[in-house]
């Protein structure tokens, strides 16, 4: 361009001068970054890119959350869909919807899943959630689950938990079975019952079972009673102590020290690793 002016080149040509000064640079890291991407929304089909972010700064990358928008949408990596707002709806007395977590320890929440088996028999599965930390505390897998099965689930975490001061449920024939709740105030527990036919009363648990038939249940062949034990348990340690939860600043309910180690899913190693930071002592 000589003789001609950067100004009136740039008005030319329709660009803007700064394309002239500062050369697009991309940045080293680039590919094994989009690579790592790539395989944990692989692995995680169900994943947004913020979970997939917390994932890779837990893994060592220093990577924001904008980075990994952009390359998200780069590599057409699909977002889950978000869920239509709903109105809020009030019962008559509003005694669930009053009723917050405040502490671990103070709401638990249970509730029962179905699902099948390849051959087509039916199999149950009993949640409890801690509605505070957002933890799993168990998920019981058997082809019958009754009350006394509901029993012997609580007496192990009351054993190893300590007894909540509520336990928030449906009105399921398990749940209010006066065995079920005489032993239950014994310990110096309360139920909590939602009103009939308002699940969003019991919210965490609901929003826990999505996730669980969203992120497993869906994707997943049981061929065995067995097999949809281990592998559902399995989830649950993955999702205590690996899967980042967008309410708990994209950090896991329960740290990895309080599971077998050698048990816990991992997430996706990087493809290469990241660029290594010089260390101090």
């Amino acid at each position: 361009m000589t003789g001609i002016s950067e100004r009136r080149a740039c008005r030319v040509l329709g660009q803007h001068r700064t394309t002239q000064r500062k050369a697009a640079r991309t940045p080293d890291d680039e590919v094994r970054l989009t690579a790592d991407i790539v395989e944990l929304a692989r692995q995680y089909g169900r994943y947004g890119y913020r979970r997939i972010t917390a994932l890779l700064q837990a893994a060592g990358w220093m990577v924001n959350r904008k980075r990994v928008e952009r390359i998200w949408r780069r590599e057409g990596l699909k977002v889950p869909q978000r869920q239509p707002k709903r109105g809020r709806l009030w019962p008559a007395d509003g005694s669930c919807v009053r009723l917050r977590p405040e502490r671990p320890n103070h709401v638990w929440a249970y509730d029962f899943v179905e699902d099948r088996t390849h051959n087509g028999r039916r199999f149950r599965m009993l949640n409890v959630v801690d509605e505070f930390t957002r933890e799993c505390l168990a998920i019981r897998v058997a082809r019958k689950l009754k009350g006394a099965d509901v029993i012997e689930v609580l007496a192990e975490l009351f054993i190893t938990r300590g007894t909540p001061e509520h336990i928030r449920s449906d009105n399921g024939p398990e749940f209010v079975a006066k065995a079920l709740q005489g032993w239950i105030a014994a310990l110096g527990a309360k139920t909590a019952y939602v009103a009939p036919g308002s699940p969003w009363e019991n919210g965490y648990i609901e929003s826990f079972n999505g996730k669980l038939r969203d992120e497993l249940l869906r994707s997943e062949i049981f061929y065995s009673l067995r097999e949809a034990q281990v592998l559902i348990e399995a989830w649950r340690r993955h999702y205590n102590t690996v899967r980042p939860h967008s309410a708990l600043g994209y950090q896991p309910p329960a740290p990895e020290v309080t599971l077998w180690p050698a048990a816990q899913p991992r997430p996706a190693p990087p493809a290469t690793p990241p660029t290594e930071t010089a260390s101090i002592h």
